[in-house]
Order: structure tokens, then C-alpha cells, then sequence
């Protein structure tokens, strides 16, 4: 089928046909391609987009300002402190004053309905960048860092996320992995139960595409993976959940022995970033002064060959681009 997205926001992949998923792939890796060729592009030239950040982040902001300017466009960059929404003026209203200025929209922050209702008043086409229910930008990352690592169509392979299976990374990872016919497994403690909505939704989709979706605590649901997946414990402004969460998790870490489990010496760990895998950083230095290891990985499986959350990293920067030249491009 032909597919064309200029115009469309890109809210969710409940949104868009497989299809339309596998195209935005495959530009992410020729345009992957293209910048490593040193070939200047000029798809978004004098195009421009704001970035609306209600949560900080390193990679989401710096994946779009480059693939903006790599394709000659431009970036704002708003954060809570330099913007009037929900303060001053209204959501609406903020929304329909920026589509007039910019081509397109990026938020990052907490409820689902902002980038909903920024994209039905904005005009222009909207990007989720994270909200507490998904991370669509990421999935794209993901499966495009799965090709290049794994010798199997999307829909022979077999993700297994381990531990806040609750958390916006495994929501994303069940939309996705239905869309794309995938195997995908949240794998956690009992008493963390799952929106249904999107199980239920996930379920259906993965049925109808030849996936499956399943939520278990089993450790057995390992074997076989080709993904073995994993998110940071507490998503930021729930520190004081973090030893609720700690007693919770800890048989999830992933290991060398989880990797094991896989039965499959190719299986990759895969992680969104930022990590706690080691105690480097001050936060997992202060919790485990006070009894609390909150790594959800070791640093042995963080470092290892089978990692390959750096090129998950730059991945990021790519994919984000294909939605930007697909969307807004000339």
C-alpha cells in the first residue's frame, strides 16, 4: 500500500496500520544510512517545531533538536519554567498560538490527554515524546535497533520486559508488539496488575495480527526470548516509592542468570536509558546507603557484549527524524 503521513501527528501507534509502521522503519534506516554518508539533507529545511518538556529528559530532547538540524529545520525548546501553559493561559489557547508559529509540536510530560488535546488544537501535527501511558518515539527505536541486531522478521521475535510491567515503556512495548504481530511478555510480580484497557486492546490487536501479548510472573516466560527488556523501577517524581518498589522488583533485576534463562546466548538486553546499573550515579548512592539497591540491572549485563542500549540511543535520533521527514518534510 501507499502511505503517506504528512499532516499526522504521531500520538500513539495505536494510530497507525502496520504498515505505515514498517514504512517509518525502513526511512529510519536509509536516513540512518544517509547521515553516516555524510550526505546533507535538506527535507526540513525552514520547517520548525517547539519542544514542550513538562519531564526533563537528555536523549528525547537531543534526538529531535539533531535530526531537526540535520535535515536544515530549526528548534524551540520550552520547558515548565519558560511557558505559560496550564499557568497563565490555557492548554487551548497555547496550543493554538504555537501552531501558528511552528510546523509541529513535541510534548514530553504526564497525561496522555495534553498531547491529545494539544494536537486536536494545535493545526499542525503533534509528537509524543513520553507521556505516563506510552513512548511511541522509543518503540521506533526499539524495533529498529532489533533489526540490526537480531537475524529475525519483527514478527518471529520474542521481547520479555521484566520488572514494572505498570510503567509507560511496557504499555508502549504491548501497542507495538501488537501492530507488529510481535511475542511480547511483561514480566513481574503478581501484585502489579496491568491496565486492562490496554492489555485488553493489545490483546485483540496481537490476535488480529498474528502476536501475542501475555503478563506473567513466571520466570520461564524467558526462554526463548530474543529481547530481554528492562526500565528503571521508579519513573521520575516517584522516588518515595522506590522501597515499595525495591521489595517488589528485586527478583526481576536482570542478571547474568535471567540472560541465562533465555536459553539463547544471542538474546540482547535492551533498556530506554537512563540506567541504574551501577552506583555512580547519586540517587542509587543515597538509596543504598539507606538499605535500598535499586538497580534494575547488573552492571555485568549493562556492559556486556549482548548490550545494546547505546545503539538504542542513537536509534532514537534516527527514527525520530523518519516521523519529522514523514510528517512535516517537504
Amino acid at each position: 500500500m501507499a502511505v503517506n503521513l504528512k499532516g499526522r501527528s504521531f500520538l500513539t501507534l495505536l494510530d497507525f496500520e502496520p504498515a505505515e509502521i514498517r514504512y517509518l522503519l525502513d526511512l529510519s534506516h536509509n536516513l540512518k544510512a544517509k547521515k553516516r554518508s555524510g550526505i546533507i539533507g535538506d527535507s526540513l529545511l525552514r520547517k520548525s517545531i517547539v519542544l514542550l518538556f513538562e519531564k526533563s529528559s537528555t536523549r528525547t530532547r537531543c534526538a529531535f533538536e539533531v535530526a531537526m538540524f540535520d535535515e536544515g529545520g530549526c528548534v524551540t525548546f520550552l520547558d515548565s519554567n519558560s511557558s505559560q501553559m496550564g499557568k497563565k493561559e490555557s492548554l487551548e489557547d497555547t496550543a493554538k498560538v504555537l501552531g501558528r508559529y511552528y510546523d509541529g509540536i513535541e510534548y514530553r510530560g504526564f497525561e496522555q490527554k495534553v498531547v491529545e488535546d494539544l494536537a486536536k488544537y494545535s493545526g499542525v501535527p503533534v509528537f509524543n515524546g513520553l507521556t505516563d501511558v506510552d513512548h511511541p518515539t522509543q518503540i521506533l527505536a526499539d524495533m529498529m535497533t532489533i533489526e540490526e541486531h537480531v537475524n529475525k522478521p519483527l514478527n518471529k521475535i520474542k521481547v520479555v520486559f521484566c520488572g514494572d510491567i505498570r510503567n509507560n515503556m511496557s504499555y508502549a512495548w504491548m501497542i507495538g508488539a501488537a501492530k507488529m504481530g510481535m511475542n511480547f511478555v511483561a514480566y513481574g510480580p503478581d501484585e502489579l496488575k496491568v491496565d486492562l484497557g490496554i492489555f485488553e486492546a493489545a490483546f485483540e490487536l496481537a490476535a488480529k495480527n498474528g502476536g501475542k501479548i501475555e503478563v506473567t510472573s513466571d520466570e520461564n516466560c524467558l526462554t526463548d526470548a530474543d529481547v530481554v527488556y528492562t526500565d528503571v523501577w521508579a519513573s521520575m517524581g516517584e522516588e518515595e516509592q522506590i522501597p515499595d518498589k525495591v521489595r517488589m522488583l528485586a527478583p526481576f533485576r536482570v542478571s547474568a542468570g535471567t540472560m541465562s534463562r533465555t536459553g539463547n546466548p544471542d538474546a540482547i538486553f535492551m533498556h530506554c536509558l537512563p540506567a541504574f546499573h551501577d552506583f555512580e550515579t547519586k540517587l542509587a548512592k543515597d538509596m543504598m546507603e539507606l538499605g535500598h539497591d535499586i538497580r534494575e540491572v547488573t552492571d555485568e549485563v549493562f556492559r556486556s557484549k549482548n548490550s545494546v542500549v547505546f545503539d538504542q540511543a542513537e536509534n532514537r535520533m534516527h527514527t525520530i527524524k523518519a516521523v519529522l521527514v514523514a510528517t512535516i518534510g517537504r
